[in-house]
């Protein structure tokens, strides 16, 4: 079955097309000319902002005086693969597959976070026979590396009075509110010596990994906090580390170069049977794979225990659960990257939705570094979206799910940065949810997209969007 063949088609065809075209965080700009000229075909206003921002407007389809709905989502997406994968993010096509009623692509990131988003605003751009309101189409770059886009927008660049964000992963789910967070960049200089020894490669592997503040509560393996356990357990003088890909997906793989004793092997052994105890119920394809390898040079003592007392004693995980709403993750931080060369670089990402946890949690990780000598750089922060329950539109959103599917929809907060709070801030839109189909395990080769859903979804937004414009 190929996609053109699913419900509904418009939204298919469209996620088709943006399945081969590349967008990577940071490199939007062939999407972004796609969906100009998608809207322009079909006679819309369209325009990009100075930075890459895409926005869109349509007249109304029998509602000329409701107000005006934004309709938001983010341009980018995750690009991450299974290392025997081979794939050229920057010109090899997404290859998607049906899987029973999933649909994922093949060892890579599929990219419905936010690609399905993108193709449900193209399906509307280019809908003739669907009653609304005045639309806007608002598509960000660079969600998923620091929101980017959304921070550098500009206020009178959104006409809209209402915003619904189009970025969740749960079908009958509203969102109404999310975790600010931050990222922090350690720095540490390292000292080498010669070595001409054969030495050994460790590789943790095998690790779900996934999105480090929709599923940091699952339990799940961070392989640099693995590796850092065996390289701390065995006695290795390190010569070459690295793990991670992304400051907000929880580390799949890690590797070292290293020099230990002649029993590293069989303790290494030892380690793994261990790991699969203690993650026996979510990692059950955790490894740790050893081969011999020439090591040149290798860290001279206390720079090689400075580091991996650094990576041992860095946080990882959920450090606080809400007070307020039940199985709700207050504060969480993920070690996240880890590259060395003449210097080790690791990067953390940190999410709360009270602002001074979050800052808490990066000043401890900075005086942690401090503690190795290591330099600790804080990106800037982004703002939660602190809940409205007395929002009219979330009223409204609320009642056309139980008048379309005769249930409750549910209403949660969530743990991770949705760009509602930073857009909310500089527009001044307080009339804001967030919706969307069943996604699971975003940001790592596992994502995959539940295709009634969307369907569903479609049928549900098409409904909102008239019940708005009729009643408001």
């Amino acid at each position: 079955m190929m996609l053109e063949n699913l419900e509904p088609k418009a939204v298919w065809k469209y996620f088709g097309e943006l399945c081969k075209i590349p967008h990577c965080s940071k490199h939007e700009e062939k999407i972004a000319d796609y969906i100009v000229k998608v809207a322009k075909e079909h006679g819309l206003e369209a325009m990009k902002d100075e930075n890459g921002n895409v926005i869109v407007r349509k007249k109304a389809n029998g509602y000329e005086n409701a107000p005006m709905v934004t309709l938001q989502c983010h341009m980018d997406m995750v690009c991450e693969k299974n290392k025997e994968v081979t794939h050229d993010f920057t010109k090899d096509p997404i290859k998607p597959r049906i899987e029973g009623e999933w649909l994922k692509a093949e060892g890579t990131t599929l990219g419905a976070d936010n690609g399905i988003g993108v193709a449900i605003c193209l399906a509307l751009m280019e809908a003739q026979d669907i009653k609304h309101g005045p639309l806007e189409f608002l598509l960000t770059v660079d969600e998923e590396t620091g929101l980017t886009g959304a921070f550098r927008l500009k206020k009178e660049s959104v006409k809209g009075e209402m915003l619904i964000n189009l970025d969740s992963e749960d079908f009958g789910v509203i969102f109404i509110g999310c975790a600010g967070g931050g990222d922090t960049t350690i720095t540490l200089p390292l000292t080498y010596e010669p070595a001409g020894k054969q030495g050994l490669k460790v590789a943790v592997k095998g690790l779900k990994g996934g999105h480090s503040g929709i599923e940091i509560d699952k339990g799940r393996a961070n392989a640099i906090k693995l590796l850092a356990r065996v390289l701390h357990q065995v006695n290795a003088r390190v010569s070459k580390a690295e793990g991670g890909d992304k400051h907000n997906a929880i580390p799949r793989e890690a590797v070292a170069e290293i020099l230990a004793g002649d029993d590293a092997e069989a303790k290494i052994k030892e380690i793994e049977k261990n790991f699969r105890v203690e993650y026996a119920k979510t990692e059950p394809d955790l490894r740790i794979e050893v081969e011999p390898c020439t090591v040149e040079k290798v860290l001279d003592e206390a720079t090689n225990a400075t580091l991996i007392n650094l990576l041992m004693g860095l946080p990882h995980g959920v450090l606080a659960m809400s007070q307020d709403v039940e199985g709700l993750v207050e504060t969480s931080t993920n070690l996240a990257t880890l590259r060395t060369d003449e210097k080790a670089v690791i990067g953390t990402s940190s999410r709360s939705s009270i602002n001074s946890a979050l800052e808490w949690v990066r000043e401890s990780i900075a005086c942690i570094a401090s503690l190795a000598g290591a330099d600790a750089e804080q990106g800037d922060a982004y703002p939660g979206w602190k809940p409205n329950l007395d929002s009219r539109l979330l009223d409204v959103a609320s009642k056309a799910f139980k008048e379309l599917f005769g249930e409750d929809i549910e209403k949660k907060a969530i743990h991770a940065g949705l760009e509602t709070g930073v857009i909310g801030e500089i527009t001044d839109i307080d009339e804001i949810i967030s919706i969307g189909p069943e996604i699971q395990h975003p940001h790592s080769p596992d994502e995959r997209v539940n295709i009634p859903s969307v369907e569903k979804f479609w049928k549900y937004l098409l409904y909102l969007l008239e019940k708005i414009a009729r009643e408001w």
